[in-house]
């Protein structure tokens, strides 16, 4: 079905997530299918990335989050990091200004102080230079990992007790959540995972306790609106008990 097809049936079909959160997987497949080096894959994969950020503003999505660099792939060959970290920059230099247009306001969230400093001075410049948008915020995640992020924010909320800021008994839901990386944001309704995986892959652990899935079969470089679009469908026929049962 075409992409503004299935855009009229999810304006009809009820709620749309106020918060879509993505694992982009499939590059490297994607490349060594057609001989190529990984690094073309990931490459390929922003083609993608702008299919479903246009394709969220469509749908009138709220909150996109965009699993782009894990505390795991640091572990990968080095001259594969390097190619990632100049893949961030270019996206940076050449996005900017048609994500500014769009009203996208893009965050860029993670242990960035891992992060080199031209691809630092990159990330900055494109979240400075969409500050203000107001049709879609744009989380990338970089360098981030959600056992990480829930070890850190551990450690804070240790540090504000034993301060006296905080007793132990003060400690719940709010107060955690407000030393995340994710503070101020609603827990993603939908997570899209791509290339036919079933994990979800040290990614928002804390914030995905009742977020809904969808597995697509799609490598992730092949993944377009209209893929975007069917997984917006998909989360509109699911029933959100959140650990309640249905109605009578």
């Amino acid at each position: 079905m075409a992409a503004d097809d299935l855009l009229d049936r999810i304006r009809l079909s009820g709620d749309v997530p106020r918060h879509v959160a993505i694992i982009m997987d499939g590059n490297g497949r994607w490349a060594r299918q057609r001989g190529l080096p990984r690094h073309l894959g990931h490459r390929e994969g922003m083609k993608a990335v702008r299919e479903v950020i246009e394709g969220a503003v469509d749908a009138g999505v709220g909150v996109l989050t965009l699993f782009a660099f894990s505390t795991e792939n640091w572990q990968r060959p080095a001259q594969e990091v390097s190619a990632l970290m100049t893949l961030l920059q270019v996206y940076a230099r050449k996005e900017r200004n048609e994500l500014k247009r769009q009203g996208v306001e893009v965050h860029v969230l993670g242990e960035l102080e891992r992060v080199d400093a031209a691809t630092r001075a990159a990330v900055d410049t494109i979240v400075e230079g969409t500050r203000g948008g107001t049709a879609l915020r744009l989380n990338l995640m970089i360098s981030y990992g959600g056992r990480e992020e829930i070890i850190r924010s551990v450690r804070e909320v240790a540090r504000r007790v034993a301060v006296g800021e905080l007793t132990p008994e003060q400690v719940d839901d709010h107060v955690f959540e407000s030393t995340l990386f994710t503070v101020g944001l609603p827990d993603p309704d939908l997570l899209i995972r791509t290339s036919g995986e079933y994990r979800i892959s040290n990614f928002l652990l804390w914030q995905m306790a009742y977020t809904e899935m969808h597995i697509s079969p799609v490598l992730w470089p092949d993944f377009t609106r209209s893929h975007f679009f069917e997984a917006v469908l998909d989360f509109q026929r699911r029933e959100r008990r959140f650990g309640r049962v249905s109605a009578p």
